[in-house]
């Protein structure tokens, strides 16, 4: 019998209606390294400072400094505005050793992407936020793993779809702020959500 507690997903997909792109990380962190309700929630994730740097030039435009968190009513307004869901390759999980590193994680039970998929009729671009996302999912769907940055092309449920990969939003993912939102940038570019 496996002593550590299985932890269900603490939040709901965010699917807006005519989204494009689907981003998929692998688990939030433990609760106490959130600093708002919603995916990417850990002050030190650089997500929605590459996202501040990709849409609007500013790394600091989605921080709110004053509070140690980030400007969720912004971010939502962007994600709807732009058409980009958000949710996670697993579930459930057991942390091992009860931190937020993705290693760590053992996962009980995997989000069944295809459900998500068929809210997302105009959906056919697929990023994965990190290497344990990307990995779960390469394997669930028989994806060949892309160069950084890159797509492979894949079918799923007769749907043509792009699997993308993009370095970590973390900042243990050893990589300058600039040169992740560069990537994240010709995705955004690549799916048509920011233009040239």
């Amino acid at each position: 019998m496996n002593a550590i507690p299985v932890e269900r997903h603490p939040l709901q997909p965010f699917l807006p209606e005519g989204a494009r792109l689907l981003m998929l990380g692998s688990f939030p962190p433990p609760r106490m390294r959130w600093s708002m309700d919603f995916f990417y929630p850990n002050r030190t994730n650089m997500m929605w400072e590459i996202f501040g740097e990709v849409f609007f030039g500013d790394s600091q435009r989605l921080v709110d400094a004053e509070r140690r968190t980030f400007r969720l009513t912004d971010i939502k307004a962007l994600l709807l505005e732009r058409g980009i869901a958000l949710y996670d390759t697993a579930s459930a999980v057991r942390r091992l050793s009860g931190n937020a590193s993705d290693k760590d994680l053992e996962i009980v039970e995997k989000t069944d992407i295809a459900v998500l998929l068929r809210q997302l009729p105009q959906c056919h671009d697929i990023v994965c936020t990190g290497q344990k996302s990307f990995s779960v999912f390469a394997e669930d769907y028989g994806v060949a793993v892309p160069k950084m940055g890159a797509c492979n092309e894949f079918t799923i449920a007769g749907r043509p779809m792009r699997l993308w990969r993009m370095p970590s939003s973390s900042r243990a993912y050893p990589m300058k702020l600039e040169e992740k939102a560069t990537y994240y940038r010709r995705l955004m570019q690549a799916v048509g959500i920011v233009k040239d």
